[in-house]
């Protein structure tokens, strides 16, 4: 049971880490729709891994696999929005993993055998998963091998299963994490920078030059006279396919009617604030008036001076003036507040507590242990003896650690106030408590405030009129995209694009929670130009959409790029025509003068170029290529680039020593950390996978 606590308290974000590590980087009830859409066509699998269909079953396995693992490191039972979309990515990448990446690896050779595991959880060479998992680390911050063997023994009598549940969830991972290191390791290892190479590289980014030159710009004007064939794009298309790959997206322009509340809705949260405030000002029962009354309950929480200056300067001011009393309404955004102080004490931040539980019913035993202690009794060999709490994770038998606030067991509130060396009985939900305090932080006067809150909803009549403004305009479009255009041109309204829009998208511009959105331009019957009726996100928000594009997965067509094609191919003609105008009006010339008086240019010059310089934002790649390998004094070009064409003249050459062997190992090392980054990309396309989760979550 202490385990399992200890697992709770420290792991919440655990999972997330692991996850990571191991992988680099609401689902329906599948049993019933597998049954019933098993009939049907194969874009009701969840998706496709190398080629295998993903079935509700087997993916539905692992997201409960993970959410259990989720409610016990966090100790909820609840799973909120955020968790649930990580816990059902996790799923999804470990089948990727379990049934693609891991095998692909060990068609390289690679195995990870059970002596293996072993070693990394008994050997010399402890796994970082278990070297860093909060569990099993000692009070200095240090992997404790006696933790791991406590936890490995604890469980076979624990008979919730959850300690083998998570330790079968620790064996995988440094299973996954082995492989993954073991790849990257062969794949780092074949990238060998022989002597040859390093010597160049060395001898390349040493070498710079002074250079003279003269630029001809291209200029912005159209020339009219380059012309690009449709059979020039389309051969450009089929020769860079690979750069038109596309993932499945849309393009879509909205209106969004999101309801706020009326001049209306303000003023009566404000009228029924302002009829509470007298009994608010006199109520002896704060507790059971704010209940009943209020948005924001009686908080058991103590403010000190300054905490609340960022949110509510006027509060904390109030709050420890000389009197306080009662403020007056007051309204921030669409809320109205009234505060009153409830309770001043002098309090810790924070105290270090230790403690001896018992059963609720043992109130002599507790007595007679207070005794003991209050006459020199050793406080961390009773709770050894006595106490119910038996955490194998704690520097002394007894000890809960430093207690604030925030991190406080409910009922033990007065550990912030007690006097270090003292001893008293405490009830908590978990039984009654011995409870001693070593040190706290030095006490400082804190304030309990009762808060009257109103905020100002939006009422029937104002969800009404927003609904009646969307209609509207969803009904005089009938539909159609140029009748969408056309009116909220006219009546100026609020048009919001959103261009490549992902099928996982969850998000339109500011607004979140927008599945319903996006399942409807996804939407087989959706077509472009379509415009969608009605669609409500969270209770209070609008959408009237047009879809404007569709973009498919695969290639895109080359109609869709042949503008950005044509633009390419104009821009290398152009390059072409200019450099040969240059040519012609500087032959003959032997001198950088001339030919700049010969183009109506100036010559410029620049220093220190190297090849390494091909990096660099202010210098373009040809003319630096050109440079490296020009013969000094000798005129050279016209070499195009891609603002200009340019001729130069390298006037010397200099040897340096500036770049040297660590610097060329540095470069390869960022060579192979840019390959291992690029490696999910790569599995995913190569394992051909295909993610249909987005349809049904």
């Amino acid at each position: 049971m202490a385990v399992l606590e200890k697992i709770r308290v420290k792991l919440g974000i655990l999972i997330t880490v692991l996850i990571a590590v191991a992988l680099l980087s609401f689902i329906i009830d599948p049993t019933t729709l597998e049954t019933t859409l098993s009939y049907f066509s194969s874009k009701y699998d969840v998706g496709k891994i190398d080629g295998k269909k993903v079935r509700y079953n087997e993916f539905q396995q692992q997201v409960d696999y993970y959410t259990n693992i989720y409610t016990l490191t966090s100790g909820s039972q609840s799973v909120s929005e955020e968790a649930m979309q990580t816990i059902n990515e996790t799923a999804w990448q470990n089948l990727i993993s379990q049934w693609y990446i891991i095998p692909e690896m060990q068609k390289a050779g690679i195995m990870v055998g059970e002596d293996e595991l072993v070693d990394l959880s008994q050997g010399k060479e402890i796994s970082p998963i278990l070297a860093n998992d909060p569990v099993f680390l000692d009070a200095s911050g240090n992997f404790s091998r006696e933790k791991l063997l406590e936890f490995i023994h604890a469980i076979p009598s624990d008979a919730s299963g959850n300690l083998a549940q998570y330790w079968s969830f620790l064996q995988q991972n440094m299973t996954s994490q082995q492989y993954f290191i073991k790849y990257t390791s062969l794949l780092t290892g074949s990238d060998v920078l022989t002597p040859v190479e390093l010597r160049r590289q060395i001898e390349e980014n040493n070498t710079s030059s002074n250079v003279e030159f003269v630029l001809v710009p291209f200029g912005f004007e159209v020339d009219s006279t380059i012309q690009v064939s449709n059979k020039e794009v389309q051969d450009y298309y089929n020769a860079h396919k690979e750069n038109y790959r596309q993932r499945a997206s849309r393009d879509i322009e909205f209106v969004a009617y999101e309801v706020v509340p009326s001049e209306a809705d303000i003023q009566a949260a404000k009228d029924e604030i302002d009829g509470l405030f007298e009994e608010f000002s006199t109520t002896d029962n704060l507790k059971s008036f704010l209940s009943l009354n209020s948005d924001t309950p009686l908080q058991d929480y103590y403010f000190k001076e300054g905490e609340l200056s960022a949110q509510f300067p006027e509060v904390d001011e109030f709050a420890f003036s000389r009197r306080p009393g009662v403020m007056p309404v007051f309204q921030k955004d669409n809320t109205f507040y009234a505060v009153r102080v409830n309770d001043v004490k002098n309090m810790s931040d924070s105290a270090y507590v230790r403690h001896i539980l018992l059963s609720f019913d043992a109130g002599e035993l507790a007595d007679s242990l207070i005794n003991v202690l209050n006459h020199g009794g050793d406080f961390s060999a009773l709770a050894a003896q006595y106490s119910l709490d038996q955490n194998p994770n704690v520097a002394n038998p007894g000890d809960i650690g430093w207690m604030t606030q925030i991190s406080m067991i409910p009922g033990m509130q007065g550990v912030l106030s007690m006097r270090p060396g003292a001893v008293a009985k405490m009830e908590t939900d978990y039984g009654l408590h011995i409870v001693s305090v070593t040190e706290r932080t030095a006490p400082m006067k804190k304030v309990q405030l009762a808060i009257l809150s109103k905020e100002a909803l939006a009422s029937k009549e104002t969800f009404q009129d927003y609904y009646a403004q969307a209609n509207d305009l969803a009904s005089r479009c009938e539909g159609k995209i140029e009748n969408f255009d056309k009116i909220t041109l006219e009546e100026e309204l609020p048009v919001v694009p959103a261009n490549n829009v992902l099928e996982s998208a969850r998000q339109l511009s500011r607004f979140e929670d927008v599945r319903e959105v996006v399942r409807w331009i996804y939407d087989d019957k959706t077509k472009v130009g379509d415009v969608s009726p009605i669609i409500t996100v969270n209770n209070d928000i609008f959408f009237v959409v047009a879809l404007k594009a569709v973009r498919e997965d695969g290639y895109a067509p080359v109609n869709n790029v042949a503008a950005s094609i044509r633009y390419i191919l104009t821009n290398e003609k152009r390059a072409e025509k200019v450099k040969g105008e240059v040519a012609a009006k500087i032959q003959g010339l032997t001198d950088m003068n001339s030919i700049a008086e010969a183009l109506g240019q100036t010559v410029s010059t620049r220093d220190g170029i190297t090849f390494g310089s091909m990096t660099s934002t202010s210098t373009e790649p040809a003319f630096i290529g050109a440079v490296a390998g020009a013969e000094p004094g000798v005129i050279s070009g016209p070499v195009a680039g891609n603002i200009g064409v340019y001729v130069f003249n390298v006037l010397d050459r200099e040897t340096g020593a500036f770049y040297t062997e660590d610097d060329a190992k540095i470069r390869a090392a960022q060579i192979e950390a840019y390959q291992v980054n690029n490696l999910p990309a790569i599995f995913n396309e190569r394992g051909e996978i295909v993610d249909n989760r987005a349809r049904f979550f």
